[in-house]
């Protein structure tokens, strides 16, 4: 099962929709639609996609240690330096 594959389904088990993921993720439909054909998913849309169901996109490790991907800060409301 592709990546995209996997983010259909939890998009489905959550009864979420892929237009509601695009506008959240701040894209268009069109560009949701190509980014799930090329299956092109890096670990920040990942973990945006996790937040956007209420889930958590981690690790885990062989001693039962957790590490969790967080999602990027919003760029609008990130402090900036």
């Amino acid at each position: 099962m592709s990546t995209s594959d996997k983010v259909k389904a939890v998009l489905s088990c959550c009864g979420k929709k892929q237009v509601d993921l695009a506008e959240y993720l701040g894209m268009r439909k069109q560009n949701l639609n190509t980014k799930m054909m090329r299956d092109s998913w890096p670990a920040d849309d990942l973990a945006r996609v996790a937040e956007f169901v209420g889930a958590k996109v981690g690790f885990i490790l062989p001693d039962g240690t957790t590490i969790f991907l967080d999602p990027p800060a919003n760029k609008e409301t990130a402090p900036s330096d």
